[in-house]
């Protein structure tokens, strides 16, 4: 089934064609059998079809109308359809039902009197007002229709008597159906008992009217006539009531099956199909937590719409299980849904913990969640469901019910728990500042083509001011073994690092758009061959900023190569690769730092080019400083623009920085040059300048003597 419509209230899944899933066709052949062994025994009479809310007694009655319809061969039943909804009076609904069997009686001449005795009994026993409204008199005929009633036998006994003979002769019965009486006040619904019981009691018409019982039992005690009394209620409506039709239980049976034709319908509609993890996890959510709460074909109509109306532009943008699961809470638990975004830090795993929760147990987690739940509504019995729907969208909440969480896992599928993928399922749709997946992939195939596109500049414009989330799902495709533009994002990460705007995130905004673009490069410069490495270091470097990015990068890799063997073999076991890019790199900061100049204007991209040199070649490094010591700069200066003044609460030289220091200049050759400003007292520092280079001799004396050197002088 690929055509259900979701988007009303009508009969669900009305359909003849393809397998009967609720039965109602079934029962609805079982309704038109009785009722032509009623019309066989009484001139008129009342049936009721009797179901809970949503069961499914309209689209019984939608079938029954539809096939008497179909079987019309002249002397069959006729239909007339009365929305009692929309009159509150007696007098008003009189009219609308004598208008309504009127019109279904057919218009040649045989039942011309039947169709003006119908007629003229309505006007006898309706105000002549309502008389205008119904049977739509102008001023004209509101004249005529005075001298009418004044001359004529407009008596309401005489006026019966006369359709009564009319409809006997006419010889066809005609079905009146009213539906959900349940939904009336006490008054309007006593007005259409009335009318039912006595005004409309008509040979050959019969009623089939349609209501939830305990609904109407309960409207029934509200009113006068019975009083707050359920066995009077009951009685009343066994007055009125002749045939009782009890719609068949809605079985679980075919509630499994009438979900699994939706869902097949809304994937259709979408064009998609679920894969078999998909599958394993909708049928995990279905039969744990949905399937007490999907049990009429109300309720399971309500929740695809839902989804239907939902998903557009989302389709391919995220996961359809969590969007199924999220769809359900929204709908179900409007109040529990809303919790999401008032806690979408601690469900993504994105929050910093309160002080007092770092030791919370994970059953003080349930138990906080289910308090929240509680107090947004969600019935005692249905917590459990909930929280364990919840539990399979986000990570924190499946570890404290203990089943364990992979949280890379649920980023790859592009899931709510995912903090790149959240607010998707929260606005139904890929946000502005978001980038739908369609368009991501474009972009990455325009690199690995090196075809200019908008898709790859908007992609490129993304890394730069969204750093973190496009580099974290470059990384999620990198894991699901898409292959990708290598080259093309390194050389693009490198023409972007030194203009990064995102802002700092993670814990403390520790988490900054360099470092998430260091990590990056360093790992898709793994997934190139080695002997490809080299080269593309090298274009990389082209820039300045490029060239810090390849330093660290190379330094990442090496570093990451080194602590995967014994120390006692890794000076033989170094690829030949590593020197190649080592000295390529080098060359070009060489290039890059090629102007000479005085240290006092260096710039802040030049001091750190000096520092990214030691990751490539700090011989040559060294040979580059000593040799501007020798001719122009003065060390103490050079030291107290490489080494920032405020590193509180770290010392202002630890052993990383003495360790950079000895790579860069070497510790022999850095006590030798500051010997004599080593051995002389400190003076009191006339200003902060002078402060911090005070500061870095007081740090150098305490390290002088402590820190072996590596020799290089």
């Amino acid at each position: 089934m690929t055509d259900a419509h979701f988007f009303n209230d009508e009969p669900f899944l009305n359909h003849e064609e393809g397998p009967d899933l609720l039965g109602h066709g079934q029962y609805a052949q079982h309704v038109l059998s009785l009722l032509d062994r009623v019309r066989a025994q009484t001139e008129t009479g009342v049936l009721a079809l009797i179901g809970s809310w949503g069961s499914g007694k309209s689209s019984v009655l939608g079938k029954v109308i539809r096939r008497l319809q179909e079987a019309e061969n002249g002397e069959g039943w006729l239909i007339a359809e009365l929305n009692p909804w929309l009159y509150s009076d007696l007098e008003s609904l009189t009219q609308a039902l004598f208008s309504e069997i009127r019109e279904a009686l057919p218009r040649d001449e045989r039942w011309s009197e039947a169709r003006l005795k119908i007629g003229g009994f309505g006007r006898a026993i309706s105000p002549l007002g309502k008389a205008t409204a119904v049977f739509g008199l102008d001023s004209e005929g509101l004249i005529q229709e005075v001298s009418s009633r004044i001359s004529g036998d407009t008596s309401a006994s005489a006026a019966k008597r006369k359709a009564e003979e009319a409809l006997r002769k006419a010889g066809r019965p005609v079905l009146v159906i009213m539906d959900d009486l349940d939904r009336l006040t006490p008054e309007e619904l006593l007005v259409v008992f009335k009318l039912v019981r006595l005004v409309g009691h008509l040979p050959g018409v019969y009623y089939l009217i349609s209501f939830d019982e305990r609904t109407l039992l309960d409207v029934l005690q509200r009113s006068e006539l019975v009083g707050n009394s359920e066995p009077r209620a009951r009685e009343f409506l066994e007055k009125i009531v002749q045939v009782r039709l009890d719609l068949p239980a809605f079985r679980e049976r075919d509630a499994d099956l009438l979900v699994d034709r939706s869902l097949s319908a809304v994937l259709a509609s979408h064009s998609l199909a679920l894969t078999p993890d998909e599958q394993q996890r909708i049928s995990e959510a279905y039969y744990r937590h949905l399937q007490d709460r999907l049990r009429t074909p109300r309720a399971i109509k309500r929740f695809f719409g839902q989804v239907d109306a939902t998903l557009g532009q989302l389709t391919g943008n995220v996961d359809i299980v969590d969007f199924l699961l999220v769809t359900f809470l929204r709908t179900s638990e409007p109040r529990a849904y809303q919790l999401l975004w008032q806690h979408r830090a601690e469900l993504t795993g994105t929050s910093v913990d309160l002080p007092s929760r770092r030791d919370e147990r994970p059953e003080q987690r349930i138990d906080r969640w289910r308090t929240r739940l509680r107090d947004a509504g969600v019935a005692e019995q249905h917590l459990d469901s909930v929280i364990g729907l919840m539990g399979m969208l986000f990570a924190p909440l499946r570890q404290a019910l203990g089943y364990g969480a992979n949280t890379q896992a649920i980023a790859l599928r592009r899931g709510v728990g995912s903090i790149d993928y959240f607010d998707r399922y929260m606005v139904f749709g890929v946000p502005d500042d978001d980038l739908p997946e369609r368009t991501f992939d474009t972009a990455l195939q325009q690199l690995t083509d090196g075809t200019p596109g908008t898709e790859a500049d908007e992609l490129l414009l993304r890394l730069r001011d969204d750093t973190q989330r496009i580099t974290r799902r470059i990384q999620y495709k990198r894991v699901a073994g898409t292959p990708l533009p290598v080259a093309a994002l390194l050389k693009a990460a490198a023409r972007q690092y030194g203009h990064l705007t995102a802002t700092p995130q993670g814990v403390f905004g520790l988490f900054t758009a360099d470092r998430a673009m260091d990590f990056l490069a360093r790992d898709l410069l793994t997934d190139l061959a080695e002997p490809e490495r080299p080269a593309i270091l090298k274009a990389m470097a082209q820039s300045p900023d490029g060239a810090v990015l390849a330093a660290r990068t190379l330094q990442r890799v090496t570093a990451r190569q080194d602590s995967d063997g014994p120390d006692d073999t890794q000076a033989a076991a170094t690829p030949g690769w590593i020197g190649e890019a080592r000295s390529l790199i080098s060359h070009e900061i060489a290039q890059h730092l090629s102007v000479s100049r005085p240290i006092h204007e260096l710039t802040d991209l030049e001091i750190t080019l000096i520092w990214a040199w030691r990751h490539a070649e700090p011989a040559a490094a060294r040979a580059w400083i000593s040799q501007r010591l020798d001719q122009e700069w003065a060390l103490l200066d050079l030291l107290a623009v490489l080494i920032p003044p405020d590193r509180a609460p770290f010392p202002i030289i630890d052993n990383d920085t003495l360790q950079s220091l000895d790579a860069l200049i070497g510790l022999e050759a850095l006590y030798s040059r500051l010997g004599p400003l080593l051995d002389t007292p400190a003076a009191d520092p006339d200003n902060s300048q002078d402060e911090h280079r005070a500061r870095i001799l007081e740090a150098l004396r305490g390290h002088r003597g402590n820190t072996p050197s590596n020799g290089n002088g």
